[in-house]
């Protein structure tokens, strides 16, 4: 999988692109800024627009969209995987300052060349990344038995806690008509 997997990326607030990067030449860069003019700016999510063989991953967090177009070859999961690392990377460095106030592609020169690693590294590395996107999930089903399990356990208590409850009083209401009819 060679670094043409990833074609171009931004990231933007609101539907002001702060940073882009592309080593490519094409009509990427519009595409996708008219796929962030139709994105639902109040929710955060995750977008996947298909066009001519790319997809366009979006990754919208409060206010600020993050986005990679990659060859459709390239998993969902992938694109997604970089798109989280440039979000946690743009917010470790700009976050409640600089990239409130930052103009339009103000933040290239800083930022371009780090979505660019971010894109070798993640191409370089998407075996181990797909495997640990399965292990999560397989940990994410287990979480999700376990709590199941919890619940069920937890019903069962409370059953053997309204069953000692009765077989009290019944006994109780046993030794009440013992005492009453002992004492005819």
């Amino acid at each position: 999988m060679g670094q043409e997997s990833f074609i171009y990326s931004f990231v933007a607030r609101g539907t002001m692109i702060l940073a882009e990067y592309t080593e490519f030449t094409g009509n990427f860069p519009s595409i996708a800024a008219q796929c962030l003019q139709k994105l639902p700016s109040s929710s955060n999510s995750k977008f996947t627009y298909n066009c001519d063989h790319h997809t366009f991953n979006f990754l919208v967090e409060d206010g600020y969209a993050y986005c990679v177009v990659a060859k459709d070859s390239l998993s969902k999961q992938i694109s997604i995987a970089f798109l989280e690392r440039v979000k946690a990377d743009f917010k470790k460095r700009y976050g409640g300052g600089k990239a409130s106030t930052a103009i339009a592609k103000s933040l290239n020169k800083e930022f371009g060349p780090v979505m660019k690693e971010h894109m070798n590294y993640i191409v370089d590395h998407a075996e181990e990344i797909e495997k640990l996107i399965k292990v999560k999930a397989q940990v994410s089903e287990v979480k999700s038995i376990m709590l199941e399990n919890i619940d069920k356990a937890i019903d069962r208590g409370e059953n053997l806690t309204v069953l000692t409850d009765k077989t009290e009083n019944l006994r109780s209401q046993a030794r009440e008509y013992k005492k009453t009819k002992g004492h005819r």
